[in-house]
């Protein structure tokens, strides 16, 4: 009955957005509980073929276990050139309406590398349909629709990855654990970036359509935000904007963020949890980010060694940032303070009773220099870094076993990021707001949880989960 009532809900959603589909969808597209794929190697498709689509798809053709059959892009010029951008022959079925893909197609899981306000809509569709889903980071737009994804990964029993890769790289998890299981003993503050936020976008005349695009397509781009006047500051710089992303001109807060706070979530143990207290520093204002430096020197941190520059989340420019500080229910602080010529980008300084490590990705360093210097130290990544990711999804995609990155993780990740730019945004600043990480709302602030989730537009509404 369950199979059943999927798929005659997934038919009427494409049906109402006009997608003519096959009467039914095969039941090897459906799934189930106890049926984990096909043979060997997984069958995916992506949604979505963007930059960070290319990365993906190139790191797919180096995992033996994954298999591309499908690629799917609502814009069509991106669709005819995609395997022209990979430099590979084209040995996949090419879409630009996902439900079509996903009804046609004998896919095992899909991997949404779409702009993220469509992420939601369509991971949902997705998972409903019987699809595992590999999610790009950030997961969702806002926290309440993050839960959503939550909710039907688990009703439809989906196996999910967020595309928050630190948490499969070997030497990550290593320096993780050394804090999670108190090597150096109780932590007792964390150290990170303070991120670059999203700007407010300003209507201007429209620009002329692109050259090739179908006929609805701007209007399936657009997806749950206000249907606006193409322009191509939107299209293709649509992650500056926070009616789109919350990053801002650089990735900011989600884009790097993600990484950063998961990283965090990893050390502390705080996966399934959240802080209970957020406090807004200083007002927002547009200030200089700096520039990483080339060595993860910092606080005292001696670095395990030079293999050439480090990831860094803030590039040298302009944007509005505001200190912030968080609290966890066992006394560790979160001071997100670091400018970006200090510290780790992708990670954090945990600063504990016994000594300090910085974790960044695929780096780490300590004080004393001994901790990071230890025997069972994996060392750098010996494979792509997103390898280890898909790799773990693809074998969960068989087991039914969770993988690393499950979306309960990335949804608390991913509210760690909101709850940074819903502070600002409330600008209440020195006034510590407290926050129920069990029932995902503010308790002393109702101006701060109208930011908690957005109107949708008609057609692009989330599907009931119950």
């Amino acid at each position: 009955m369950n199979t059943r009532m999927r798929r005659r809900s997934f038919l009427r959603t494409a049906a109402a957005a006009g997608v003519s589909l096959p009467y039914l969808i095969p039941s090897h597209v459906l799934g189930g509980p106890n049926k984990p794929g096909a043979n060997e190697r997984v069958n995916v498709g992506i949604i979505g073929l963007g930059g960070r689509a290319q990365d993906i798809a190139g790191t797919c053709f180096a995992v033996p276990q994954v298999r591309l059959a499908a690629v799917c892009d609502c814009f069509t010029p991106r669709v005819n050139d995609f395997a022209k951008r990979i430099n590979r022959p084209q040995t996949w079925k090419t879409y630009e309406d996902f439900r079509r893909m996903i009804a046609t197609e004998k896919l095992d899981g899909v991997m949404v590398e779409t702009t993220t306000h469509a992420r939601a809509w369509i991971a949902i569709l997705a998972m409903q349909a019987g699809m595992d889903a590999y999610i790009e980071k950030p997961m969702c737009l806002t926290i309440a629709e993050g839960r959503a994804m939550v909710n039907a990964a688990r009703k439809f029993n989906r196996v999910t990855q967020v595309g928050t890769q630190q948490r499969s790289m070997p030497i990550n998890n290593w320096a993780s654990d050394l804090v999670k299981n108190g090597a150096l003993g109780k932590c007792l503050t964390v150290l990170a970036p303070n991120f670059v936020g999203p700007d407010k976008w300003v209507d201007c005349p429209a620009e002329p359509m692109p050259k090739g695009a179908g006929k609805n397509w701007w209007d399936l781009w657009t997806n749950q935000a206000v249907l606006r006047p193409y322009h191509t500051r939107l299209h293709h710089g649509w992650d500056w904007w926070w009616d789109y992303d919350g990053g801002g001109r650089c990735f900011g807060v989600t884009g790097w963020g993600t990484h950063s706070y998961d990283q965090i979530n990893r050390a502390l143990g705080t996966d399934d949890t959240g802080p209970l207290e957020i406090l807004l520093e200083e007002p927002v204002k547009v200030m200089s980010t700096g520039k990483f430096a080339p060595q993860l020197r910092s606080g005292g941190l001696v670095a395990q060694e030079d293999t050439g520059t480090p990831y860094h989340g803030m590039a040298k420019l302009e944007g509005p940032r505001a200190k912030v500080t968080m609290k966890f229910a066992n006394g560790t602080e979160l001071k997100l303070h670091l400018d970006g010529d200090r510290g780790p980008g992708l990670g954090a300084i945990f600063v504990c009773e016994k000594g300090k490590i910085e974790i960044n990705r695929d780096k780490i360093a300590s004080n004393p220099k001994e901790i990071v210097r230890a025997s069972d130290n994996p060392g750098h990544n010996k494979r792509p870094e997103t390898a280890y990711h898909i790799e773990n999804w693809a074998e969960c995609i068989k087991t039914r076993k969770r993988a690393n990155a499950d979306i309960e993780i990335g949804q608390r990740a991913t509210t760690l990021c909101y709850l940074v730019n819903i502070v600002r945004d409330a600008g209440q600043v020195g006034k510590a707001l407290k926050w129920d990480p069990v029932a995902e709302r503010f308790t002393n602030c109702d101006e701060a949880n109208k930011f908690l989730s957005r109107p949708r537009r008609k057609g692009y509404e989330l599907p009931e989960i119950g």
